[in-house]
């Protein structure tokens, strides 16, 4: 009797264990890896649109670094969770002249917008002419810093509105939508 006991008794010891370092790494995934966001608005449609759940991965920004053209979580002024584009990261110079961005002087395809741009129907641009300095009061990014905009320019809150954006504001890249499954991919 004493000795079925001491079984159950280290069963359920064992059990609360499990149940601990499984809570405990759930959290650290949570926390520290990977995070899940909502979007929220229509500022990078058509790529993403409002409602889709996306992951964020908090490690590979501090593994490898920002890139042009990475989706980044960052934190806003406005103490919300913003999903932007990298247009710009330190050392760039930004202008948009007749819909193209010129990055350093250089025309850059931005094929993610090729199909929204077709859509336009009153003869305008995506995008309007500007240069990085008309915005931010500087000729090149700061180290430090990434410019950002919305896929959808026409209807989004990025740096031509709340500046450069700090790197260390930035949560994490995300490119993984989980739901909803119809939805369900990589988007670049």
């Amino acid at each position: 009797m004493e000795a079925k006991k001491r079984k159950e008794k280290n069963e359920l010891w064992e059990w609360t264990k499990a149940l601990l370092i499984a809570f405990a790494l759930a959290a650290f995934i949570r926390y520290v890896l990977f995070t899940p966001i909502v979007v929220d608005g229509e500022s990078m449609m058509p790529t993403l649109v409002s409602g889709d759940r996306m992951v964020v991965n908090k490690v590979s920004y501090k593994i490898s670094n920002i890139q042009h053209g990475d989706i980044i979580v960052f934190h806003a002024p406005e103490k919300k969770d913003y999903i932007k584009r990298v247009i710009g990261i330190p050392g760039d110079t930004i202008e948009y002249k007749n819909d193209v961005l010129y990055r350093n002087g250089k025309p850059v395809a931005e094929k993610y917008l090729d199909d929204f741009k077709a859509t336009i129907q009153d003869g305008g641009t995506l995008t309007e002419d500007f240069k990085l300095q008309d915005y931010t009061q500087k000729d090149t990014i700061p180290k430090g810093y990434v410019f950002v905009m919305g896929d959808n320019r026409r209807n989004s809150k990025d740096s031509r509105h709340i500046g450069l954006v700090p790197e260390s504001k930035i949560l994490g890249k995300t490119s993984v939508v989980f739901w909803p499954m119809d939805q369900l991919g990589i988007v670049k």
